[in-house]
Formats: C-alpha cells, sequence, structure tokens
C-alpha cells in the first residue's frame, strides 16, 4: 500500500461560537436542482454541498483534502485501487444509516447515462465506466462492497485526480430509497447525509434548510435556518442588506454598485473578496458553421478588447490568454496568447471566406454585468464584419443551450464562467473541452473533441508520483497550447468575487456559520472573520 491514510483531525469549532440563529440569502434566479448528480452551476453547487457529503473533502479555506464520510482509506502501490472505510452511525436525513451499498449505488447513478449526469466524465479512471457509460451495464465493476463500511474503487488507469473526484458533488452520497420514491424530482426532494436538511422549497419564492440534528460532525452546523428569498434583483438585494433585512446578498455586490459600497468605509469592512480559479470566456461552437472553421475562431479571439471588458467590471478581473487561471498549477506564463489585432481578425475571416462576415446568436445569462459585456463583445464583433444578436436568458435557458449540440453558437460564459471544482488542470480540460463533455447537458459549449489531446491529457493524468508534479504539469501546458491553437474558446478574464454580509455577521454578537457549511457561494475562500 502507498500508505494508511487517517481522517484528520476533526474539524475544531470555534471555541466562542454559539449555536443557533438564522440567517437569510437572496438570489435573483430560482434553483434548477439540488440533486447532487445533476446540479452543476454556482449557485446550486454549494447549497448541495450543504445537503449532502461525499468520500471526500478540503479542510476549510485549503486546497488540502481530507476524509469526510471515509473514515481513512489506503492506496495501492500502483496507485489503482483505492480502499475507503466509512465512518459508522452516520445517517441519511431520512433516520436510516449509511452504508457502502450507498457508496456504491450513488456511483452507479452518476455514470449511468440514464441519469444524465453532467459529470459522469469525472468518473472514467473507474473499472467498468465505459460498459456503464454504453449501455452496456448498469453497474460499475470497479466499485465493489467489501463490508457494510468497506469500499474498493478499483481504477482501469492510475489517476492524480482520482481523490479530488472523491470530493466534488457529483461524488456525494444518495439514498437509493429516496432517488426511486422521487424519481426525476429527487433534484426537488433531496435527502442527503448533509448538515442541513430542506425544510421548504416554494418555487419561484424561497428555500429554507434546516440544522440537521443528527449530523455526523456534532457541533456543527451553527445555523439552525437558512432562508433563500428567490426573485430578488441584486441591486434590491443590496438595498435590502443595507436596511438590514437580509443577510447575504447572493448574487454578490451589483458592478453598478461596487464603487460606492467601496467608497463607503462603513460598507467596505462587511464586504468579502473570495479567490478563485476562475475563467470567463466565449465559447464558439465548433460542429457549426462557420465556427467549424478555425481561422473564423482564431479571428473572434483577435477581435475581443479583453482589457475594455475589464474596465466594465470595475477592474475585478484581469485578461485571459488561455484556459488556465493563473493561480492554477500548470498555467504557462510565457504563453502569449491572442493579441487584439482587429485588421489581422479581418484579414483571417477573408481567408476563411467571410471577408463581408456574417450574422450569428451570442447566448448569455441575464445577470448585470453579463449582458454588458455582451454588447461589448458584440460591439467587437461587428468591426471585424460578424453582426451577432445577442440572446439574454436566465441562467438554466443558457446551460440548456450550451449543451445542447444545435443549441448556441456562442454563449458568453459570464455567471456560469469556470470555476474549478477542485485546484488540479485537469479540471479545465474534461467537462469543457474533452470529449467527454461534448454530450447531450454536458459543459462543453464549444463541442469540441480532440482525441490526441484526450489522449495525452490522460497520459498527464496517469503520473501520480508527486516528485514528477512539474513533469505533469508542463504536459498540461503543452495540452492548453494546442487548445489554444485549435480556438474553441475566447478566454476574456480570470475575475474575483465580491459580496457582503450584515452586521450581524459580524462583531462580537455575530452569528457564526462554518466554513464548510456555508451555502452561499462555493468559490469564495472566506476569511476568519466571516464565519
Amino acid at each position: 500500500m502507498l500508505g494508511l491514510m487517517p481522517a484528520s483531525a476533526e474539524e475544531k469549532l470555534d471555541p466562542n461560537a454559539k449555536q443557533g440563529g438564522a440567517i437569510t440569502i437572496t438570489y435573483k434566479d430560482d434553483v434548477a436542482t439540488l440533486d447532487p448528480a445533476i446540479g452543476y452551476d454556482w449557485q446550486n453547487w454549494s447549497m448541495i454541498k450543504s445537503l449532502f457529503d461525499g468520500l471526500m473533502d478540503y479542510e476549510p479555506g485549503t486546497t488540502n483534502l481530507r476524509p469526510e464520510l471515509a473514515e481513512s482509506y489506503e492506496i495501492s502501490p500502483d496507485g489503482t485501487a483505492f480502499t475507503f472505510k466509512l465512518r459508522k452511525g452516520v445517517k441519511f436525513h431520512n433516520g436510516r444509516e449509511m452504508t457502502a451499498d450507498d457508496v456504491k449505488y450513488s456511483l452507479d447513478r452518476v455514470t449511468n447515462p440514464k441519469t444524465q449526469s453532467p459529470g459522469a466524465g469525472f468518473f472514467a479512471s473507474i473499472k467498468g465506466y465505459e460498459d456503464v457509460a454504453g449501455g452496456k451495464a448498469e453497474s460499475l465493476s470497479g466499485v465493489v462492497v467489501v463490508d457494510p463500511t468497506t469500499v474498493k474503487i478499483e481504477l482501469s488507469r492510475p489517476d492524480a485526480t482520482f481523490l479530488h473526484v472523491m470530493a466534488i458533488n457529483f461524488s456525494h452520497v444518495v439514498p437509493k430509497e429516496e432517488v426511486e420514491k422521487y424519481g426525476a424530482d429527487f433534484g426537488k426532494h433531496p435527502v442527503g447525509t448533509g448538515a442541513y436538511k430542506l425544510g421548504e422549497w416554494t418555487l419561484g419564492q424561497r428555500l429554507v434548510f434546516e440544522r440537521n440534528a443528527d449530523y455526523w460532525h456534532k457541533g456543527l452546523p451553527y445555523l439552525d435556518k437558512i432562508t433563500f428569498e428567490i426573485g430578488q434583483e441584486p441591486i434590491v438585494a443590496l438595498l435590502r442588506l443595507q436596511k438590514g433585512e437580509v443577510d447575504v446578498p447572493g448574487d454578490g455586490i451589483p458592478p453598478a454598485k461596487f464603487q460606492e459600497v467601496m467608497a463607503d468605509p462603513a460598507q467596505k469592512a462587511r464586504v468579502v473578496e473570495g479567490g478563485q480559479l476562475q475563467t470567463g470566456y466565449i465559447t464558439m461552437n465548433t460542429t457549426m458553421a462557420p465556427f467549424d472553421n478555425v481561422k473564423v475562431r482564431q479571428a473572434v479571439n483577435m477581435a475581443i478588447n479583453k482589457e475594455r471588458i475589464v474596465k466594465i467590471i470595475n477592474n475585478r478581473a484581469v485578461p485571459a490568454n488561455q484556459p488556465l487561471p493563473p493561480s492554477m498549477p500548470g498555467y504557462d506564463k510565457n504563453f502569449a496568447g491572442y493579441k487584439y489585432d482587429v485588421e489581422k481578425a479581418k484579414a483571417l475571416l477573408g481567408e476563411a471566406g467571410h471577408a463581408d462576415g456574417f450574422e450569428t446568436q451570442l447566448f448569455v445569462m441575464n445577470t448585470d454585468p453579463n449582458p454588458r459585456i455582451a454588447q461589448a463583445i458584440q460591439q467587437d464583433l461587428a468591426a471585424i464584419g460578424i453582426k451577432a444578436s445577442i440572446q439574454s436568458l436566465a441562467q438554466a435557458n443558457v446551460i440548456a443551450a450550451g449543451g445542447d449540440k444545435a443549441g448556441a453558437p456562442m454563449i458568453w460564459s459570464g455567471g456560469m464562467a469556470w470555476i474549478a471544482d477542485f485546484p488540479d488542470p485537469s479540471n479545465f480540460y474534461g467537462p469543457i473541452l474533452g470529449c467527454g463533455g461534448a454530450v447531450q447537458g454536458g459543459w462543453n459549449w464549444a463541442w469540441y473533441c480532440n482525441k490526441d489531446l484526450d489522449a495525452k491529457a490522460a497520459t498527464a493524468d496517469s503520473i501520480v508520483d508527486p516528485t514528477k508534479a512539474d513533469e505533469r504539469y508542463k504536459l498540461w501546458g503543452e495540452i492548453y497550447a494546442k487548445v489554444m491553437e485549435d480556438a474553441p474558446w475566447a478566454p476574456v478574464f480570470n475575475e474575483q468575487r465580491f459580496t457582503m454580509r450584515s452586521p450581524r455577521m459580524a462583531g462580537d454578537d455575530k452569528l457564526y456559520v462554518d466554513p464548510v457549511h456555508i451555502p452561499i457561494n462555493y468559490d469564495y475562500v472566506y476569511v476568519n472573520d466571516v464565519q
């Protein structure tokens, strides 16, 4: 064995923390689903994390993995077998104790094509995945229940990201009887082992999470209740925060109000800046004419004035020139990318047979500042002869269009832009640039599939020896350089996020929210005085 990895010391509770209290969080859009196998946007990702648990998780505020529902795990010498010992006495919200059978069922379910999980591709290294994905089997042969508290997972190849995959929402454990009871509506009636359970969901109005009194981590969570109010425009939510009517505007500080908030010392003191591994980008559907021509896609990359777009969001980002954000391992600091060059972009369009330009559609989420960013992109495209009509829609509609091969020629990803599921360069490839993500309901909205790069990515992820990490990251840098040559995206910027909390969440009498189960924004790295 590579070694027995015991559970890290139980998360230390804040000795000053007070149990109890409730907070209210606002969102503009309703939640599409709370099913961990399905939910995959920044809004429901964090909510799901509060209702469900997985075998692994991260130490709060870090990228350090730690066991969660697993009490310990062992890894075989060749890195292809993981044996997890489960915590005893963990109960689902329905009162039943969780067992290894539930872990196997959950992994079988998320990879079954009938589930239509956008995360199925994450599990491609598990033995039997191809048979399940191809409809030849209902169960992953590589997931074996050894006994009620032990599950062994065998891989078809070494996978340096596997423990990270066991920490993402798609791996979270669900009870079979509840899934079968509600069927496709399980996402509206979620039952997990998490710190909170769903108390109420009135569509279009509110969701209420209630403290799970039987939560396995004694002492957590701190809050008794969290109410999510739906349908709140971000500017209205900020005004209500200022009046003390709500505690957190879930959509963050509206860009139009950012300078005003930061200029007021009292408000600025309650601002929380969140670090995130994020890239905002424009996708081009590589299966749709004229975006099936690489020269057209390269021309779009050269046409976008990224500096101007960054100014639209008050310089809360830096221009991007590749898929990976600067703080992600594998980011190539020497990569130049496509320079802003209108004349060269026009020349490329001419070479592609579109000297007079063409008409297309640009899909965008309808929450500010995204429509304004889309207008700037529209103007940049017009300068080289591309007339793009803007389709400004609710987040769920844009996601649906992107996941349909015939749905959207171009998408500005803002508000849905890629934020790493886990801190590894492979995560910016598989689901959004790899062949496995170019499926109905997937997140590869460019429908880009380069099988040679998929093979190279598999080679990179087979390097499990931590002493060879630099070699692995170099390989990933080469992969992304080739992606940019093929230009299925136009990367635009890497953004920071800002939100606020009410006075009730700060000061000596603050309400306490533990850092793991704060269902506000999964991508935020909260500082201690917010917890």
